[in-house]
């Protein structure tokens, strides 16, 4: 590991337990707070976090969170529904930037969010986790509060697959570790880069490009890297993490997005075939199913022409 890196892991990673609730809400004066919860199908679960939110962040005396959204993307089940009802304000992804067409992806939501929200600060949250805590909005959100130097924070934490601890994701140790190490050193500390779970100062965030699918975590964490540099990027442990797992196919289309997204930041060129073919036993032996890797980007909010006229406005 750089030295540099293990000067970072010193100064620029902490735990949850380093910035009580109450000192937190003392640093945050004026700043505003927006929690994005990007969903698709996930009635399940989120409307477990959205209530914790509410309840233990949102209220008259610990006014952490000032603005709470789901973003749903087109979902089929009750996920809006259960959403609103446990508190949040929910937005149709196709109904932000009409005149933008949407494309299926996460880093698409992520992206659009920025237009539906108003906060300083943006904190991130996936929809899927279990047994939620409000440890993982505090503690992402208390180093942008507390230092004004840190731009970024991620979550880490401890995963399990099964009855197996870990730490990392099946897609983080076999792909995007290996890529941040090998072309991106100086991120090698980062515990859980591709974590669905972090907050970022808008100013920040409105200067990115944001890959529209599954690379969108990877993309964000390089460009913010190169943007405002290491010193600017931290990290909190959080405690666990529980959530729902995905197949093994659906890690390998996860898996190509993401190092489609690496390779376009080395080269800024474009694959010659941007395509996965995987393979599922049918009747007669295995078929194979191409899906295509997505390779588009917007580019950063602060180049969009309404994102710009509602600033003025």
């Amino acid at each position: 590991m750089l030295e540099e890196v293990e000067r970072w892991l010193d100064r620029r990673s902490w735990s949850v337990s380093d910035r009580p609730l109450e000192r937190v809400l003392a640093a945050k004066r004026g700043t505003t707070v927006s929690v994005v919860l990007p969903a698709l199908n996930e009635e399940a679960t989120v409307g477990d976090i959205v209530g914790v939110i509410r309840r233990e962040l949102m209220t008259e005396e610990v006014p952490l969170v000032d603005e709470l959204v789901v973003i749903d993307s087109g979902s089929t089940d009750r996920t809006a529904e259960v959403a609103a009802a446990a508190g949040a304000r929910v937005v149709a992804r196709d109904d932000v930037l009409p005149r933008i067409p949407a494309v299926p992806g996460k880093g698409e939501v992520l992206w659009r969010s920025l237009m539906v929200t108003t906060g300083d600060v943006v904190c991130f949250v996936d929809a899927d986790l279990k047994d939620f805590s409000a440890d993982f909005v505090t503690g992402i959100v208390g180093p942008l509060l507390t230092d004004p130097d840190v731009e970024f924070v991620k979550a880490m934490y401890d995963r399990s697959f099964g009855d197996t601890p870990g730490q990392g994701g099946r897609v983080t140790e076999l792909v995007a570790r290996p890529l941040l190490n090998l072309h991106w050193p100086r991120l090698a500390g980062f515990v859980q880069p591709l974590g669905g779970e972090y907050a970022v100062r808008r100013s920040l965030l409105e200067r990115l490009p944001f890959p529209v699918g599954y690379g969108v975590e990877l993309g964000l964490l390089v460009d913010a890297l190169h943007t405002v540099g290491l010193d600017a990027l931290a990290q909190v442990d959080v405690g666990v993490r529980k959530h729902r797992h995905q197949d093994g196919q659906a890690l390998g289309r996860m898996a190509a997005a993401i190092y489609r997204t690496a390779q376009l930041r080395l080269s800024r060129g474009h694959l010659v075939r941007p395509l996965l073919t995987q393979f599922e036993r049918g009747e007669d032996g295995f078929e194979p199913r191409t899906y295509a890797v997505d390779t588009e980007e917007r580019p950063p909010m602060a180049e969009i022409a309404e994102y710009a006229h509602r600033r003025v406005a």
